[in-house]
């Protein structure tokens, strides 16, 4: 099965303030913010969801091809996905803008400033999926994650027009997409992801009920934090999987990439929509437990262990022989 993986690629830049902002504030200034803050902790994660999420497909064995903007500081970030089993061949270099990059200050009391600077990303619109189909002999499905608004929805349309099927995650983006870019970006896809907020926010957004949503795509996953996952369709029964215990819950950022990548692992081994959204929860939650989106390692033995712990010895043996870590 040949998956490609549309959508954003970042570094994060996670900085700590070894104090409040509220205490460098004047009550009688706020007009005329002029502030610079000491901060004593400096991060620097690789991330974005269609990075996170090849990843996460690449470490369980795949070869996912990424699909993206970057600038010309990715060399490091290419060799470390690549490693881990990505094809980048496929990621667009811009020659003038940096790869996106995430900027957050956090304080004492956990108050956040932030910054997102787009940079590279906005060139993903210009990417088209033809040459990236020919390159690999064909497209079994296509990812449309977070990205540039307008790359998304041309992308869609691409996948459309080219008879490839897609699977449409706007989670990110549902906030700041038009009701009708949603509408574009659902109608027709073979998978839809979604949280329990998301899920809300689309209905909200299209003016669409569940059964209109429903009637429009093949399957809508909607993760549901600690309580697993949902799947509903019109051609299959109702599928709940719940979510396995973690051992600690130590960074949830990335938590629904991984999710992803492991339903979609399922997907490319036939395993069905219950073990491909078991084999999807235990990698949320193996990320749940590790601080940053790409620093999880898998244990084949390990990961196989906690499966039958949580789903049975026969989802075990089914998964396990799949797995290629």
């Amino acid at each position: 099965m040949r998956i490609a993986v549309t959508g954003s690629i970042a570094t994060d830049h996670l900085m700590v303030f070894p104090g409040r902002f509220t205490d460098q504030l004047v009550q009688d200034q706020l007009d005329h913010v002029s502030l610079s803050f000491l901060v004593d902790q400096l991060e620097v994660r690789r991330g974005g969801v269609a990075a996170n999420i090849a990843f996460g497909m690449g470490s369980l064995g795949m070869n996912p091809a990424l699909v993206g903007a970057v600038g010309a500081d990715f060399d490091d970030y290419r060799a470390w996905l690549e490693r881990h089993g990505v094809d980048t061949r496929s990621v667009h270099v811009s020659t003038e803008r940096h790869t996106a990059r995430f900027l957050c200050t956090t304080d004492q009391a956990q108050n956040q400033i932030a910054s997102f600077y787009a940079g590279a990303m906005t060139e993903a619109r210009n990417i088209e999926l033809a040459p990236v189909a020919d390159r690999l002999g064909g497209l079994d499905l296509v990812v449309v994650a977070p990205n540039d608004p307008e790359a998304m929805v041309r992308h869609t349309e691409e996948c459309r027009q080219r008879g490839f099927a897609f699977a449409a995650d706007p989670s990110q983006q549902l906030a700041t997409l038009t009701p009708e870019a949603v509408k574009s970006l659902v109608e027709g896809a073979s998978y839809l992801f979604t949280n329990e907020y998301e899920s809300s926010l689309l209905l909200k957004h299209t003016g669409w009920t569940t059964e209109d949503v429903l009637d429009r795509v093949g399957s809508w996953v909607t993760t549901l934090g600690p309580d697993g996952v949902r799947i509903s369709g019109r051609q299959h029964d109702p599928v709940v999987v719940p979510a396995p215990q973690e051992k600690e819950k130590a960074d949830p950022t990335g938590v629904g990439d991984a999710f992803r990548a492991g339903f979609l692992f399922g997907l490319r081994h036939k395993l069905g929509l219950e073990r491909s959204a078991q084999v999807g929860c235990m990698l949320a939650t193996i990320t749940l437990e590790t601080v940053g989106t790409q620093e999880y390692a898998l244990d084949r033995a390990t990961f196989s262990d906690r499966i039958a712990r949580t789903y049975g010895e026969e989802a075990a043996a089914e998964i396990e022989p799949r797995l290629r870590v």
